[in-house]
């Protein structure tokens, strides 16, 4: 086995508790719903593309975001829906790109088939903005290496993998995951945080995820 590294700064596992909360905010056709995605906050567009993944967390592949679904199930505009759901959340960096790719994908659809405009949802069939609320807690868990690493991913919550591989790079605008920054700048292994960093973790279910990255550290600690 090679020679353990320890790490220049310690891994502190977080987890997160998690509310859902109603803005007022609410479309009743595209042009509504355009307009108000370009003024709601972060939070609400975080909220209704990650969604699914938080609740139906043992499902794979993700299922279609909120808006992909309010288009298709209450406007019958599928081929809308289509291409919203096709929205590779993964190669978007910050919530600001992937609004605007949204509001780019809904507008280009209006632009080509403006008789959508004139399809609007029932009293109650709206689309109900709404916003995600984390409360990030530490956890008692802490690494000083690889091998206590692997230790603690077989056993932590999988809200706290949640957090450090999705709500980390994309909601708070870190760029990369928090497994694949310590990797790389605390152990000094750019090849094993790469690999992390390149996984689609959208096409894994939760647990499926934590083996994946059980599975690659465990490989590297061997050698």
């Amino acid at each position: 086995m090679p020679e353990i590294i320890k790490a220049k700064e310690p891994f502190t596992f977080s987890t997160r508790l998690h509310l859902s909360e109603l803005t007022g905010l609410k479309a009743s056709d595209l042009k509504e719903l355009v307009e108000l995605l370009k003024e709601v906050p972060g939070s609400c567009i975080y909220h209704h593309t990650h969604r699914f993944l938080q609740q139906h967390q043992y499902l794979s592949p993700e299922p279609p975001n909120d808006f992909a679904y309010w288009v298709t199930s209450v406007l019958g505009e599928d081929e809308l829906a289509e291409r919203l759901a096709s929205i590779d959340t993964i190669q978007y960096l910050t919530i600001r790109a992937l609004r605007e790719k949204i509001i780019s994908t809904i507008e280009a659809y209006i632009e080509k088939h403006p008789r959508s405009l004139k399809k609007f949802a029932s009293e109650g069939e709206e689309f109900y903005f709404m916003k995600s609320i984390s409360f990030i807690i530490a956890s008692n868990y802490v690494a000083h290496d690889l091998v206590e690493f692997v230790d603690i991913l077989k056993k932590i919550t999988i809200d706290s993998i949640y957090f450090h591989i999705f709500e980390a790079r994309l909601r708070l605008d870190r760029k990369t995951n928090d497994f694949s920054y310590w990797i790389e700048t605390s152990i000094g292994d750019k090849e094993l945080a790469k690999k992390i960093l390149r996984l689609d973790p959208y096409t894994y279910t939760l647990e499926d995820l934590r083996k994946t990255l059980i599975r690659l550290i465990e490989s590297r600690i061997n050698g």
